[in-house]
């Protein structure tokens, strides 16, 4: 177990660099030039020249690659284009309100998820099934910002019993929960009756209702932890794409998280806090499978790590 921890770790290193390797080289392509756009565009040729060299935007693409990597393995995502602060400043002043929403979300859509799929399974082509796998294809094909929108409609504008924007308060989180775990609720759903209902015609489930268990003790002790490898990789990723995924509810919102903070360092072109965001998200992504990976071996001892 130790040692398949220490290589899965070893082998986040080279996924990780990948990642940094691509924003690099894809920011490298998108056509004007940075060191303007951090003067100004008014600013004269000599000045946009003097901090060309002082970005190291003059030296050859691999030496500033080069120079990337080892900024980064000093902690340095370097300097807002706008504010003048650093990069780690700026996200940092984010990341934990984004974390605490996906945190909120993923454990409303691991409850709402968990337990609308397995009274799916337990009652097959019943009143609770129909129900629920209604509940769950709509949840998969709602549009995020119309749903966003129309509860800002009617809950804030028509009702008047949540606020729109911020997040000082527990009623601040209602809205933008609901609309960032809706599609994990029907995902999570559909994952947990699909693997439910494979599980329930196996033999070790028949084997403990010939035993005398009574059907809630079947499921609770033999068929739900058997279930719950693939519902618990589900639900890692879920919470990895909510974090990178949460721009829509973010800025409808005016959640003050990363997402909210990529939206405008693109709309201002800031290059280095949407390079700093993308990398922290991926970062963040790739952490989270693996604690995944390193989580099967508790749910299952018959996994062997080799």
């Amino acid at each position: 177990m130790t040692a398949y921890i220490i290589r899965r770790v070893v082998m986040t290193v080279p996924t990780l660099l990948i990642a940094v390797t691509l924003v690099f080289f894809a920011f490298q392509l998108i056509p004007g030039d940075v060191a303007r756009m951090f003067v100004g565009e008014q600013a004269p040729e000599e000045v946009v020249e003097r901090m060309r060299a002082e970005l190291g935007l003059d030296r050859p693409v691999l030496e500033q690659y080069a120079t990337y990597l080892m900024r980064l393995a000093r902690g340095d995502l370097g300097q807002s284009f706008i504010t003048g602060r650093p990069v780690t400043v700026e996200i940092s002043t984010r990341y934990w309100n984004t974390v605490r929403l996906a945190v909120v979300a993923t454990v409303f859509a691991t409850i709402c998820g968990l337990a609308m799929g397995i009274l799916s399974a337990v009652h097959r082509e019943g009143f609770w099934d129909y129900l629920f796998t209604t509940i769950s294809m709509v949840g998969i094909s709602i549009p995020i910002f119309w749903l966003a929108l129309l509860m800002m409609m009617l809950f804030s504008i028509q009702w008047g019993i949540l606020p729109t924007a911020g997040h000082e308060t527990w009623r601040h989180y209602i809205m933008p929960t609901f609309t960032l775990a809706i599609y994990s609720i029907a995902f999570i759903t559909r994952m947990t009756r699909s693997s439910l209902l494979d599980l329930f015609g196996q033999d070790f489930t028949r084997t403990a209702r010939a035993k005398g268990l009574s059907e809630s003790a079947v499921l609770i002790q033999h068929v739900l932890r058997n279930a719950l490898i693939p519902i618990v990789t589900v639900i890692g990723l879920r919470f990895g794409y909510m974090l990178g995924g949460a721009v829509i509810t973010e800025t409808i919102f005016a959640w003050p998280g990363m997402g909210r903070l990529l939206v405008t360092a693109v709309a201002q072109r800031d290059i280095p806090v949407v390079q700093g965001v993308l990398l922290v998200v991926a970062g963040t992504f790739i952490l989270l499978n693996l604690i995944v990976d390193i989580l099967y071996a508790r749910l299952d001892p018959r996994i062997q790590y080799r």
